[in-house]
């Protein structure tokens, strides 16, 4: 065994600034396309909430488009200040909010809500909602504000579904309505929507939604809220806030994330599921064929046959999208890989004359490294077991932050290499790299690489969206 340590990647910001924190990083140099005259400057935002909902959510957006002050703190570098989503601020972008663009929910609505059918119905009107936003206005981005009212009947219904399958030993379906109702718009909709809860912009209603969900997890601070929460606007705008940074000498590259998912009654095999990213973070989505459980080892394969017209599928996207094909294929995999698999993706990869490609299983492990003192082993200990399996602290104690970020004791990611180019230590720096690419987060604490996270996100939309139906590319529309 042998213990090694992998520094804390930099990202790519605007001007050609580099920064290991997105949140410095963007105060800093600003959006990484920056100057590209396609960037989004004017962000049309939809409104959907009832009218309290919507008079307080723009009434934060608006308080944020000046800034939120940082957290009083003793880690000023964990807790930095909100500098405001404004043409002059950090972003050079704005949101445009007209009254045309707002959509009431009335109380009368709510009340005539379908209880059989709660998130059915909910979603209902969120689409019948957005449908006529969308016909009157031109948009880029939908905000659906979730009232405590709804959540309140969501909270019941599925309280009751857990009675009844406690009761009758069943098997009932929860549904998730931020997972059915993005899978709705997408099919319905040419946008990609943001769900927000009251607790995001709202201070005095954080005790109350935990209540109502039941749940105690702790509500980030305002600035991070903000942060978070405009990073993904942006993102969904067709902008590029950050990117890997890549080496002039380095191959382009092509990463793919495959996840498999349960069909929404469990009854049917798994499915997977492959996203395709460039440096830059945008991502493609691709629907794969049904997966088998081997008798072997338990985990999902698919067959040669499969592998292939997945790989084949997925590069020829990234063709279209770029108007050629990468130099090297990274393939991150939530199960091994069988000698099938390998098979078809080989015979993939030769077709497309590509001769550089990185394979390898990334999933969590419950072995850990023990440190002395009060914290966690820092992100970035990088302990290899033998020349093909190793593991990787992408949660971890931060230098930067001068603190663990985390509120449990962290696992470890666990790296099994099935055919590689590059060193274990390269693709383990890549991976740490890549759990910053995630538009949803700016802390850098994620633990998966955007490619197995995103892919996971998709699988929970795509088992709403009927066999046949069509599906958004842009990840922008799952995340």
């Amino acid at each position: 065994m042998n213990i090694d340590f992998i520094n804390e990647p930099e990202l790519e910001f605007g001007n050609g600034g580099y920064h290991l924190d997105i949140r410095f990083g963007m105060m800093s140099y600003g959006p990484f396309d920056i100057n590209a005259n396609l960037r989004p400057k004017d962000i049309r935002i939809g409104l959907i909430g009832t009218s309290i909902c919507l008079e307080k959510l723009i009434s934060w957006l608006d308080r944020c488009s000046n800034g939120i002050d940082a957290k009083e703190s003793n880690q000023p570098t964990l807790f930095p200040k909100f500098p405001g989503f404004s043409i002059d601020k950090c972003f050079k972008s704005r949101l445009v909010i007209h009254e045309e663009y707002k959509s009431e929910i009335s109380r009368p609505e709510i009340c005539g809500l379908d209880r059989r059918n709660i998130v059915q119905s909910i979603v209902g009107l969120y689409v019948y909602k957005a449908r006529i936003l969308a016909e009157k206005c031109s948009l880029d981005i939908i905000i659906c504000a979730l009232p405590l009212e709804i959540l309140e009947l969501v909270s019941s219904a599925e309280d009751k579904l857990k009675t009844e399958e406690r009761d009758s030993m069943g098997h009932g379906i929860k549904e998730d309505i931020h997972d059915l109702l993005k899978a709705r718009m997408m099919v319905l909709l040419n946008l990609p929507i943001q769900l927000v809860l009251p607790s995001t912009y709202d201070n005095t209603k954080i005790r109350d939604q935990k209540k109502v969900l039941h749940h105690t997890r702790n509500v980030q601070d305002e600035a991070t809220r903000a942060w978070n929460f405009h990073i993904a606007l942006y993102y969904k705008a067709k902008g590029i806030p950050w990117r890997i940074v890549r080496g002039s000498s380095e191959f382009t590259s092509c990463f793919i994330g495959i996840c498999f998912y349960y069909s929404l009654d469990k009854t049917k095999m798994l499915t997977s599921i492959a996203q395709v990213f460039n440096e830059r973070g945008e991502g493609l989505i691709l629907k794969g064929a049904p997966a088998e459980i081997s008798d072997e080892d338990r985990q999902p394969h698919l067959t040669e046959r499969d592998a292939e017209s997945l790989l084949n599928s997925a590069l020829q996207k990234y063709r279209d999208e770029h108007g050629n094909f990468p130099a090297r294929v990274v393939m991150h995999k939530t199960s091994d890989y069988s000698a099938s698999e390998l098979g078809g993706f080989n015979s993939a990869l030769k077709t497309h004359n590509i001769y550089t490609s990185d394979l390898m299983a990334v999933k969590p492990s419950f072995i850990r490294l023990f440190r002395e003192g009060a914290y966690p082993p820092l992100r970035g200990t990088f302990l290899s077991l033998d020349s093909n399996d190793h593991l990787l602290y992408t949660h971890g104690s931060v230098d930067f932050f001068k603190t663990y970020p985390g509120m449990y004791v962290p696992r470890t990611l666990r790296i099994k290499l099935a055919q590689t180019n590059q060193t274990p230590q390269y693709l383990a720096e890549e991976i740490l790299a890549l759990t910053k690419m995630n538009w949803n987060v700016t802390q850098f604490n994620g633990f998966f690489p955007v490619t197995i996270d995103a892919a996971r996100k998709v699988g929970q939309i795509l088992k709403y969206v009927d066999e046949g139906q069509s599906i958004q590319n842009r990840y922008s529309f799952y995340m």
